[in-house]
């Protein structure tokens, strides 16, 4: 019975090892942006998402005066 265990946990050590290999292979082939792109990306979410913002403010503004408007009536 002790030997099924050491050989159950031999190979899980082996599964983990390989599994960090691949991993770090994988990990390797990233291809990082520069500081230039990461800038400009970060500039563009920052504008589109005030620009959503903003746009979602705008509709629930007009939306919300609708609705007092129907309720008033």
């Amino acid at each position: 019975m002790g030997d099924t265990n050491n050989n159950a946990v031999e190979s899980a050590a082996k599964k983990s090892g390989s599994w960090f290999k691949g991993v770090k292979a994988e990990f390797n082939k990233i291809i990082w942006p520069n500081r230039d792109e990461v800038t400009r990306q970060t500039i563009a979410v920052v504008l589109v998402s005030f620009v959503v913002g903003v746009l979602i403010a705008v509709l629930d503004m007009g939306l919300q005066y609708g609705i007092d408007f129907i309720i008033n009536l």
